[in-house]
């Protein structure tokens, strides 16, 4: 069965969130340079949102030949990455979420067979 829009929905998420993790890295940047300790948690977290990104984009590729794998992992990035980067990744997430709903409750169509 064609996959396409949970294909497209988590490609696109997973691509929003590697600017998201991105943005998360630059903040971080800036926290490290002004900061005296020199240690930054949320550069840490912004590595782990791009992380958790690029599973998303893993997923929606799976999403086409291994249905539940691929939702599984979809929707744990979506999680994962809003619980790293909270704000930063809601966008992310949400298209993260419907793609990977959309493949579990999506069902196959039954083939009538011809008699």
């Amino acid at each position: 069965m064609k996959r396409n829009g949970e294909f497209i929905l988590g490609l696109i998420g997973g691509i929003i969130g590697l600017f998201s993790a991105c943005f998360a890295l630059l903040i971080g940047a800036f926290d490290l340079s002004i900061n005296e300790v020199r240690t930054s948690v949320i550069s840490g977290l912004g590595w782990a949102a791009f992380l958790f990104s690029i599973s998303g984009i893993v997923g929606s590729v799976l999403v086409k030949s291994k249905t539940k794998v691929g939702t599984i992992i979809m929707i744990s990035a979506a999680l994962g990455g809003l619980v790293s980067i909270a704000w930063f990744y809601v966008i992310p997430a949400v298209l993260l979420l419907i793609a990977g709903i959309m493949g579990i409750v999506r069902k196959e169509k039954a083939v009538a067979k011809a008699s």
